[in-house]
């Protein structure tokens, strides 16, 4: 008898292993003697064991169990030529010598599967590109070692969506042709059946059943053979199962035999379909990390445009001082702000925040900044209010409007301003807190909306406050809302303090007041101080 040794075929290759140990350990670990790959390889799968002369095969517990002459077993001892396969599906195979037959290249394992493991071969190249391959290509490579090998005329690659229907992805013929459309004559039942089972299926022919086949027959179509795509994710505790998850389906079809109805066959393309699966995944993962970056980039860019609509934060006149600062609660907002120098000698003041987050609430922003610059100037708050409200509807911008403060303070300290659903803005005096409460409708909601003027007088040392919704609805972590009565007591607090100061500390309170909890609103904020007729503004101030 010559030296005891196996012949073994899987995904890496055809290769002859000595048995020359007392034990000789067999999974899917790296620091097994035999190293196998295949989806139900586990990572310590078997061991041969020298006993009383004899070589024994023990099975370690394995999920998918070790098979010998295709009888399940847990422990056998080994006779030349059998053939022992690890797991159900045949993925990986061993024949046992202990002869030269495993050298002389007859044996029955390396001439039953030695083309068709071209696939498995090309499939653990796939894995080691990884990521690396985008999912167009992952496909074709796929397509076209399964069609090459079997035979086949056409295949298909159907992956399942976020809802679990199958969709098609990719349709190749002979030749790496990739046919064109997105809807082809398949039978649609035995993919959908294979994707629930998880199960792979073989027709040997249509015909039997050609009702339920119709249009795939009238193409001449006779053998398919479909096999489920499979993720498996292996955990590294040797106790713990892997995770299969179902992601699609490879479907082949032909008009001939070829070698679609082989054992082999079907053995190697569930190899195939697992090695295909994790490829794939790797490379759908990838090309979603690749369009979140560029969204990622285009959104970091949008927001450098909006941040740049808006005015420099700090305005000044010979009677007044403004400030005013927006914070996103994402990366672009909603809210803004606006000057604007008006025909009679007075200055504009605009806060407006528009309904929504995100970036259709930015573009609308954009829009209505360029409507108020475009109309403000020469007319009253309500006039221009009525425009902005026209060009918004004029637009037919469905479910999209905007509450919106304007108001223009005279070198005289006479404050008329429109409010357009927004929330009431804070006139800060050295009497206390009073809120400008009157008000209509958002703009971009009614056409027939009216807007009108409201009129109130400065006095110098007297402040206008106006703010979003994200400043009152700010919430803590249990829920409560910052609210009128803790923005008007840091009013009062602050209400003599340069203008940074006091708009730095109505922020502040905000972000204390939430405590860490997630800003679920824009921040916007902009403070007016009337200084009087004619007068300077003071250092620092």
């Amino acid at each position: 008898m010559g030296e005891p040794r196996l012949e073994v075929q899987d995904g890496l290759g055809r290769r002859v292993i000595p048995i020359d140990k007392p034990t000789l350990t067999i999974g899917r670990r790296t620091e097994s003697d035999v190293r196998l790959v295949g989806s139900d390889v586990s990572r310590e799968h078997a061991e041969i064991i020298r006993e009383n002369g004899a070589l024994v095969l023990k099975d370690r517990g394995s999920r998918y169990g070790t098979f010998v002459n295709g009888e399940a077993v847990t422990e056998h001892t080994l006779t030349h030529g059998d053939r022992v396969q690890f797991g159900r599906t045949g993925g990986a195979e061993v024949i046992f010598l202990t002869d030269a037959a495993a050298n002389s290249g007859t044996s029955t394992a390396g001439t039953a599967v030695g083309d068709i493991r071209q696939m498995a071969t090309l499939l653990e190249g796939l894995r080691a590109l990884g990521s690396g391959r985008v999912l167009d290509e992952v496909l074709a490579l796929v397509l076209d070692a399964a069609i090459g090998v079997t035979g086949a005329e056409r295949g298909f690659i159907m992956l399942a969506g976020d809802d679990r229907q199958l969709e098609m992805k990719l349709a190749r013929s002979r030749g790496r042709v990739t046919l064109p459309g997105t809807r082809f004559d398949t039978s649609r039942k035995i993919p959908e059946e294979v994707y629930a089972t998880g199960e792979l299926k073989v027709v040997a022919d249509l015909l039997d059943d050609a009702k339920a086949h119709e249009g795939t027959v009238a193409l001449g179509i006779r053998q398919v053979l479909c096999t489920p795509l499979r993720l498996v994710r292996y955990l590294d505790r040797p106790d713990m199962p892997a995770e299969t998850r179902a992601i699609g389906v490879l479907y082949l079809d032909s008009r001939e035999k070829g070698q679609l109805l082989s054992q082999a066959t079907r053995g190697a393309l569930d190899t195939l379909a697992n090695e295909a699966g994790v490829a794939i995944e790797n490379a759908r993962l990838y090309r979603e990390t690749l369009e979140k970056a560029r969204i990622e980039h285009e959104l970091r860019i949008a927001a450098e445009i909006q941040r740049s609509l808006l005015p420099q934060g700090r305005r000044e006149g010979t009677f007044f001082q403004a400030m005013g600062a927006s914070l996103p609660s994402r990366s672009i907002g909603g809210d803004f702000f606006e000057y604007t120098d008006m025909d009679d000698g007075g200055i504009g003041v605009v806060l407006g925040d528009v309904a929504g987050k995100g970036p259709a609430a930015a573009l609308l922003t954009a829009k209505i900044q360029g409507l108020f610059s475009a109309q403000a100037g020469d007319g009253s708050p309500a006039s221009a209010m009525k425009l902005v409200n026209h060009g918004l509807l004029k637009r037919q911008i469905d479910a999209r409007y905007a509450t919106v403060f304007f108001a223009t303070l005279s070198p005289a300290g006479a404050l008329t301003y429109c409010n357009a659903g927004h929330n009431p803005p804070m006139v800060v005096s050295a009497a206390g807190v009073r809120s400008l409460a009157s008000g209509s409708v958002p703009v971009g909601l009614f056409a027939s909306a009216a807007y009108s003027d409201e009129r109130t007088t400065l006095d110098p040392g007297d402040v206008l406050v106006i703010f979003s919704d994200g400043v009152t609805e700010a919430l803590n972590p249990v829920g409560e809302e910052f609210g009128e009565d803790r923005l008007s007591a840091e009013l009062i607090r602050y209400r003599e303090a340069p203008l940074p100061d006091l708009l730095q500390a109505i922020i502040t309170a905000v972000q204390a007041f939430a405590a860490g909890a997630s800003q679920s609103d824009d921040v916007t904020v902009l403070v007016a101080r009337y200084l009087g007729p004619g007068a300077a503004a003071a250092p620092g101030a």
